[in-house]
């Protein structure tokens, strides 16, 4: 899969090598559409000032001021940084598949920086080391579709299945945003069958057509609005949720934003009390679960008896 730098510069050494490059000729040389590539024409005219024609003796596409130069890509060693460890970071969340798109971008972008900008990629991976932890490795293909389908407000056609349920359906979606939690990748968007906007697991996507019907995304939806109504990955009926943490792991809770609309209270004793307004009981209860008896629900009444069951549970199977 090509990236659009990668084509651009390609444009230019074929226009400049008097080639006559032509848009059927350069989406099979880089098996993309012919839109793709007159997109790719369209920045470079409107974006960097490309002078391109169209050349009708020769058929195909010219400089009309030879004089002109694609602009140099200036970037500092700081900045190349921070671009290198974006692209660890997001290979991080987006599984290993997408490591080779993202290394053939990293070095296609070291190819034309200029000369006295000199950099070894495989020295700067000594230094840094990201771990992905346990997260579920997505078809990078899904990834590119949606994509496009957001962009261009374009229907989806998917079968999904729901672990909860442990079934499988037929859906057609309106995709409307991506979001990212603990390593894994969701979409919102429009459920048809349910009439609603729903999250989508995309490991949990098994086929996809992205549909030639296109739609209006709704104008109240607002994405950071929507995520803030629920807690990590899961939404669902908002409450008031408090929970006191002892003084021991007060000290790590204090340190991070676990919710938008967070809250702490100090205690005397070094304690404290971490409120919030959300949904995602089930999710808020393994949260809290995590810490043992370091952390106590104190609101609602129902998230408190839904951690208590479970401790029973647990008691049952390791007091037998």
């Amino acid at each position: 899969m090509s990236t659009r730098l990668e084509r651009i510069i390609h444009i230019d050494q074929e226009i400049r090598a008097k080639r006559y490059p032509t848009a059927a000729q350069l989406a099979e040389r880089f098996e993309v559409s012919r839109r793709t590539i007159y997109e790719d024409r369209a920045f470079l005219v409107d974006r960097l000032g490309a002078p391109i024609v169209y050349d009708t003796e020769h058929k195909g596409w010219i400089y009309a001021d030879d004089t002109w130069m694609l602009p140099a890509i200036m970037v500092s060693e700081g900045e190349l940084l921070a671009f290198f460890l974006g692209q660890a970071v997001l290979r991080q969340y987006l599984g290993t598949h997408f490591e080779s798109l993202l290394r053939h971008a990293l070095d296609q972008l070291v190819l034309y920086l200029p000369q006295h900008v000199q950099v070894d990629t495989q020295e700067l991976t000594k230094h840094y080391t990201i771990s992905a932890g346990a997260t579920v490795p997505i078809d990078v293909q899904l990834v590119l579709e949606l994509d496009r389908a957001i962009r261009e407000r374009r229907q989806v056609r998917m079968t999904y299945y729901t672990a909860s349920r442990g079934e499988r359906t037929e859906r057609v979606v309106d995709p409307y945003h991506f979001y990212n939690v603990r390593g894994d990748w969701y979409l919102v968007a429009y459920d048809h069958m349910r009439q609603q906007v729903r999250n989508f697991h995309l490991s949990r996507i098994e086929r996809w057509q992205v549909l030639d019907n296109t739609f209006e995304p709704d104008a109240t939806f607002c994405a950071h609005d929507y995520l803030t109504k629920g807690f990590l990955s899961t939404l669902g009926e908002e409450y008031d949720i408090a929970i006191r943490f002892d003084a021991y792991q007060a000290r790590w809770i204090r340190e991070r934003q676990w919710h938008a609309t967070q809250q702490i209270e100090e205690l005397s004793d070094g304690s404290l009390i971490l409120r919030m307004h959300c949904g995602g009981l089930d999710e808020v209860k393994r949260w809290v679960m995590s810490y043992g008896g370091h952390a106590e629900v104190l609101a609602p009444s129902e998230l408190r008896r839904m951690v208590t069951q479970e401790v029973g549970r647990m008691a049952e199977i390791y007091l037998e």
